[in-house]
């Protein structure tokens, strides 16, 4: 195959492990001479890369094998992630489809992908590629490159949680981590190559290293914050419970980690979390809370929260309400609970109506822009200097975020996408923070220092 004869788009849902799996396959298929497109451009043939945490995922995901087909009748199409791997036979009759790869082999995807551009014909049989998620190690797959000014390092795949409402440990099996050697490779090289921030990220990222003797998470982010030229590092997902008095005095003690923390919490009522399943009550994950805003002052915390959960009474969601409040959450994912088959929660009693889980869901997102407006109001009142990475840039206005993931627009005549600018806060419309670029006195600079430390 000659160099970028062929081309190839990658259609991705679901979330920022997927979104790392497609990147490494589009490295890979540049390695094999393809070139790789926007899926929205005419290609030679499509990896749609899915998601099956809800209905509407399924949904997404075979409209975007339809569009593909759309797009270039004669394409060839090979669907992999986790729709893939827990519905491969009802994927595989599909109009079009010519392979299907489940989650313990997903690089094959590529592989496909270049075989059947070689090959130059349709398949008359669609060839399926899905083994027991449960034998699978963890595939080994890195990327190299990045266009965005933070990348993402999947370091563990598989969750062992089985809470009622999920799925996806039927999708990605148990825990699997990344040899650590690995993973600090990935980080160097990202690094070396001008990654400004990591996000260290895994479908259960707060389970890194269960499967294994000679590591955890917080060894791993020690081992990484002492890598020359490193920048920021964030943290995927969070469940509650990995927040503990040793795990926060470790990470205190790091100087790359940023103080942002995305808390998989759910729901804040202790008796809605027990039919979840979930392996903390709402007192245990306040707790966690508050261990890292005492260690860590300037820390800003983002969530996910399921409201209408079967059997969830008005007291129930009103102590949801109450617990998101006191968190002071910057950022608050809301999301009506929505039944999934083959999970415990879908034959529950006491399913809620639309309207209910609406209503709740509209209370609830009121709640959060309030929390939002009043967090970036104190900041800009109490700490207006700021250091901010750039990452996008449009109409005038460059765009990036702090270290505790506030995000801030100033003007600019040329885009700063990569830089770290000093910024002076200035004001806020409730969702973002504005500004400009500061010019620090010797004890504005002393204060940076003091707050970066």
């Amino acid at each position: 195959m000659s160099e970028h004869q062929y081309s190839a788009g990658i259609y991705t849902l679901g979330c920022k492990v997927n979104q790392y799996e497609s990147e490494a396959m589009a490295e890979e298929l540049e390695r094999q001479g393809v070139r790789v497109l926007s899926p929205s451009c005419r290609c030679d043939a499509y990896i749609i890369n899915t998601c099956t945490v809800t209905a509407e995922s399924d949904r997404k995901a075979k409209q975007f094998i339809r569009r593909a087909m759309a797009q270039n009748p004669a394409a060839y199409i090979v669907v992999t992630g986790c729709l893939a791997q827990t519905a491969a036979d009802a994927l595989a009759s599909m109009k079009g489809v010519d392979a299907v790869v489940g989650n313990s082999e997903k690089m094959r995807a590529a592989a496909e992908v270049v075989r059947l551009l070689r090959e130059g014909k349709k398949a008359p049989s669609p060839a399926v590629w899905v083994d027991d998620i449960e034998q699978a190690p963890f595939e080994p797959m890195r990327i190299d490159k990045f266009e965005r000014t933070r990348a993402y390092v999947k370091i563990e795949d598989g969750c062992e949680n089985r809470c009622t409402y999920c799925i996806i440990p039927n999708a990605r099996g148990s825990v699997r981590s990344k040899a650590p050697d690995d993973v600090v490779a990935e980080v160097q090289a990202l690094t070396d190559g001008g990654c400004r921030e990591v996000v260290l990220t895994g479908i259960e990222t707060a389970s890194y290293g269960k499967d294994r003797r000679d590591v955890d998470l917080i060894s791993l982010l020690e081992r990484i914050d002492r890598l020359p030229s490193l920048g920021r590092v964030r943290l995927g997902s969070l469940d509650p419970s990995l927040i503990r008095p040793e795990f926060v005095r470790r990470l205190t003690a790091l100087s790359s980690v940023a103080p942002h923390f995305h808390l998989s919490l759910q729901s804040g009522s202790s008796s809605v979390l027990a039919r979840m399943r979930r392996k903390y009550n709402a007192r245990q994950a306040m707790d966690a809370i508050q261990l890292l805003r005492n260690a860590l002052p300037d820390v800003q915390f983002t969530t996910d929260v399921i409201v209408g959960f079967p059997g969830e009474t008005e007291e129930e969601f009103a102590e949801t309400v109450a617990f998101v409040k006191q968190a002071r959450f910057l950022t608050v994912h809301i999301f009506p609970y929505s039944p999934r088959k083959g999970t415990p929660a879908a034959t529950m009693t006491g399913q809620l109506p639309m309207e209910v889980k609406r209503r709740r869901l509209h209370e609830l997102e009121a709640v959060a822009v309030a929390l939002r407006r009043t967090l970036l109001e104190d900041a800009v009142a109490s700490a207006p200097l700021a250091e901010v990475l750039f990452e996008t840039y449009e109409n005038g206005m460059a765009v990036g975020h702090t270290k505790s993931f506030l995000e801030v627009a100033i003007p600019s005549p040329v885009s700063l996408h990569g830089e770290l600018v000093t910024v002076r806060l200035t004001h806020t419309d409730g969702v973002l923070c504005f500004g400009e670029r500061a010019s620090l006195s010797p004890n504005d600079s002393k204060s940076l220092s003091e707050r970066s430390t």
